[in-house]
């Protein structure tokens, strides 16, 4: 790890559930989830502070609107946050016959289509139904499809440079595959494998891309991020956080230069927390010589 790398904890709010920082130039500010909390939250760049907006459900991804305002995932349901009035739109809801699924992370794609998937909750520590989750991919004009069944936890997404490929976590896959994918039609087809995780690292969860085309991927319970390269399926590089539960990342900051980091404290006993002063903050990484590109906006 290059000694020009520096981590400094950003957000000192802890987070049951931090997931899907999105960096909203226009406000200067990281956007995310606490998904166990049921929250989206806002940290000002600025100021240094956090709004938050509480909802009505587990809210697995967030993702800002070209109009203002984000279009939001929540239990089972797509829907809109108008930020200013904190009020929640309903746009449709999936999965009506399967009350322990749940939203989880989610991204927009270069078209300005919501790309988001769903999971099974525990019903006990350890206990989850599988492959109950799916791939949705929400339209401009609020028509949704099914991209892809039969899913454990859909994770992280992003889609290469050149706007052919979609890459795409399922946690309990412990691998990030690609798709082929069609940037017009919004289809993705032909899924392979780019990388499997090593026994150390742990879970995959969520995933970003830079502007090299490189992939920085969160390893929940690893606490770390790691940096693939899709074309020859390596990891070329390891950043440790000083957290175990690290759960997301996205690039921000002025020329987005600066990697932010979600965590977690969800999922640790009093012991482990006692060692864990940082559980549940979210980081700021400088000095990784890298670049990540703008987040697109939802185009409804």
């Amino acid at each position: 790890m290059s000694s020009s790398i520096r981590i400094e904890p950003v957000v000192r709010e802890k987070n049951r559930m931090g997931e899907c920082p999105v960096w909203e130039e226009r406000e200067d500010a990281l956007v995310y989830v606490d998904i166990n909390s049921q929250k989206v939250c806002r940290w000002s760049a600025v100021t240094g502070e956090v709004q938050s907006v509480s909802v009505d459900a587990r809210v697995g991804s967030v993702a800002p609107r070209q109009c203002g305002g984000y279009a939001i995932t929540l239990g089972t349901r797509f829907a809109f946050l108008d930020w200013d009035t904190q009020t929640v739109t309903t746009i449709l809801e999936l999965e009506q016959d399967k009350p322990n699924n749940r939203f989880n992370d989610g991204k927009v794609d270069p078209k300005g289509r919501f790309f988001a998937g769903t999971m099974a909750e525990e019903t006990a520590p350890g206990v989850r139904a599988r492959r109950q989750g799916a791939l949705y991919t929400l339209f401009p004009d609020l028509s949704v499809i099914k991209q892809l069944d039969q899913v454990d936890i859909s994770n992280g997404l992003d889609w290469s440079l050149d706007h052919r490929t979609f890459f795409h976590i399922d946690s309990l896959a412990y691998a990030v595959h690609a798709f082929s994918y069609d940037v017009h039609t919004g289809k993705i087809a032909c899924p392979r494998l780019v990388y499997r995780l090593e026994e150390e690292e742990g879970m995959p969860d969520g995933m970003c891309i830079d502007a090299e085309g490189k992939l920085w991927v969160a390893c929940i319970d690893a606490g770390r991020v790691i940096r693939v390269d899709p074309e020859t399926g390596k990891r070329i590089q390891t950043v440790r956080l000083p957290t175990p539960r690290i759960t997301s990342c996205c690039f921000g900051g002025k020329d987005y230069a600066e990697l932010y980091v979600t965590s977690a404290y969800d999922g640790l006993d009093e012991a482990t927390l006692a060692k864990e002063p940082h559980a549940g903050e979210i980081f700021k990484i400088t000095g990784l010589g890298v670049k990540g590109i703008p987040q697109n906006f939802f185009a409804a």
